[in-house]
């Protein structure tokens, strides 16, 4: 929740000051009175706030994981690390009572401590030392080398002087003891606000694996193989969906006969997840390449097809009436006023299904692969490899976002009518 909040905040910050001083540069009359809200050509992304927006994400990437390129002062409370120190207070069935002292030592997880030796103590109730990794808890055996044990009826009752029972919780500032139902109390160190290491890695270690592993490659083959191959597959099959898919919605869009007999069909396989036709796709085309490509096939078919009956549904009636009146055929009013009418929705539908094509890549390359970006984030999670992980979402989302840009700028050039009557 605290790193929305702090996101929220740079928003509506940033917003504010960038707002303002852009506006305060405005003197031109014209531009004070031409009306753009509702014109959708008017509406282009600030350059600023792309920039600010990206910059507070690495901020707070950097802020909750402790990473050495944002400056100290800014880090959010970090797990406790040190020697932590407290004392039980230990009953006998006789009443007699007895403090002893407990030292523990908490250790980054990836270091090996060893366990503090410490003094054991005058009375009954003798001194114990442990070690625990940060973000984990242990158990502190208290009675295992004491002259009295809980078999005997001896029991803890306070913690650094606050009584305590089974269930209860003493915190300190730097962690906290929860006394178990069996009367063992369990050390948790203060666990920060900073992200463990294991789910979240600070930048820098995620572009130091990025740059191992694009020197030395990954499982036999380089990182330009696994991306070669993923790219490979989703291209292939966002092709092969858009030719059969585009032509489908054609025809639903033109012919009431093809919308009655393939809208269910389509309207039906639709919001089905590609993920829930793996099994099936495994039964039916085994699990080679033939059975990802046919996943990504059908994750880009619905999409196109949808996508090419809107277009057609939604040319404006009067430009088929003025190509009639003109004397325009079949065909020439399906070339000259349906297709170029339809080929904005199809540049949009194209952009999704691309879309939704590598997000299917992953899952897709889950069963047998052996290259690909998703086989390489899907064997790193099995080894808990978390920086592989995120090294494989920002590749696949920067090569999307490439091709999703290269898809933009086709339409402009080859839809330059896109938005006009």
């Amino acid at each position: 929740m605290t790193p929305f909040l702090i996101y929220v905040a740079v928003f509506v910050v940033s917003f504010y000051l960038v707002t303002k001083l852009q506006g305060a540069g405005i003197r031109d009359y014209t531009s004070l009175k031409t009306v753009t809200f509702g014109d959708e050509s008017a509406v282009r992304p600030n350059r600023i706030a792309g920039v600010i927006s990206i910059a507070t994400i690495f901020l707070i990437w950097g802020i909750f994981t402790g990473s050495v390129l944002v400056p100290k002062p800014l880090h959010a409370p970090a797990a406790f690390e040190g020697t932590a120190e407290f004392t039980y207070t230990a009953q006998t069935a006789d009443g007699a009572t007895d403090d002893a002292l407990v030292r523990v030592v908490v250790h980054p997880r990836e270091a090996t401590v060893e366990k503090p030796e410490v003094p054991a103590g005058d009375g009954f109730a003798k001194n114990d030392a442990a070690v625990v990794a940060q973000w984990r808890t242990v158990l502190i055996p208290w009675d295992k080398n004491d002259e009295t044990s809980r078999k005997e009826g001896t029991k803890i009752i306070a913690i650094n002087g606050q009584p305590i029972g089974p269930g209860d919780t003493v915190d300190f500032d730097f962690g906290s003891v929860t006394l178990s139902d069996k009367g063992t109390p369990n050390f948790e160190p203060s666990r920060g606000l900073q992200m463990e290491s294991l789910y979240l890695p600070a930048p820098e270690t995620v572009w130091n694996r990025t740059v191992k592993i694009f020197k030395e490659g990954f499982r036999n083959f380089t990182i330009w193989e696994h991306l070669g191959f993923s790219l490979y597959r989703v291209v292939f099959g966002f092709i092969l969906g858009a030719v059969v898919g585009i032509p489908l919605g054609y025809a639903m869009g033109l012919s009431n006969w093809f919308r009655g007999w393939f809208d269910p069909i389509v309207e039906f396989m639709r919001p089905v997840p590609p993920l829930a036709l793996i099994p099936l796709v495994i039964i039916w085309a085994g699990i080679g390449e033939a059975g990802k490509i046919i996943l990504l096939f059908l994750a880009a078919l619905w999409i196109m097809a949808i996508a090419a009956r809107s277009g057609v549904s939604g040319v404006n009636i009067s430009k088929v009436h003025a190509a009639y009146s003109l004397g325009a055929r079949k065909w020439q009013i399906m070339r000259h006023v349906i297709i170029p009418n339809s080929l904005p929705e199809i540049f949009t539908g194209a952009r999704v299904a691309m879309g939704v094509c590598w997000g299917t890549v992953v899952a897709a390359e889950l069963v047998a692969a052996e290259q690909g970006a998703g086989m390489m984030i899907m064997t790193a999670s099995k080894f808990q490899n978390t920086d592989i992980v995120i090294m494989g979402i920002v590749l696949i989302g920067v090569i999307g976002f490439g091709i999703d840009m290269m898809m933009r700028w086709a339409e402009r050039h080859l839809v330059p009518w896109k938005g006009k009557s």
